[in-house]
């Protein structure tokens, strides 16, 4: 039992866990009704707890790794563009503004590989940080959609999706300007 505690908090596990919910969360959305958007929606929250515990394990026990570096934030983005996009497959957010998120996470990723390679740090800066909570935040009432207990939670989502867009573009803008010297030749 000890040994499974130890295996569930290393930090790399707990990013594959995440990794691992996104199949369970699209096949959930992939049938619309109360049940599954709520189920779905706690999958995602319990993954998206799982980002939060692997950076808070890997730096209490010492075990921040270049693997670890880049599978989180990839983790990160696979769980929020795959909910995404599952929401605009049922237009319950607007498409236009889920390409913006999703072509700027890919936009940073690609970044984030090419300063990699030349041994900079590659963490995540405090704007992606509240970029990502703001995404985690909208995400967890649109998936769950539907009105519960009399609260609107797609309403609830929909305002927040608003301060996820501008803190995504505000955070991809400040990657690009801390980094530009990558773009001078």
């Amino acid at each position: 039992m000890n040994q499974l505690k130890h295996v569930l908090s290393h930090p790399n596990t707990l990013t594959m866990c995440r990794i691992a919910a996104i199949p369970i969360v699209v096949l959930l959305l992939s049938f619309p009704n109360r049940v599954c958007t709520f189920t779905a929606a706690i999958f995602f929250s319990a993954a998206a707890i799982t980002d939060f515990l692997d950076g808070f394990f890997a730096r209490r026990r010492g075990l921040v790794s270049n693997l670890g570096k880049i599978l989180d934030p990839l983790a990160d983005k696979l769980l929020v563009s795959s909910a995404f996009i599952m929401l605009v497959s049922h237009r319950w957010v607007p498409a236009w503004i889920v390409c913006i998120i999703i072509g700027r996470e890919l936009a940073v990723t690609g970044l984030r590989c090419v300063i990699a390679g030349t041994g900079e740090d590659i963490s995540a800066s405090n704007l992606g940080k509240y970029k990502t909570g703001f995404q985690i935040a909208c995400l967890i009432p649109l998936l769950a959609h539907y009105p519960y207990f009399g609260i609107n939670f797609h309403g609830i989502g929909y305002a927040l999706l608003w301060g996820a867009l501008i803190m995504t573009v505000w955070s991809g803008a400040d990657y690009f300007i801390r980094f530009r010297k990558f773009f001078q030749t």
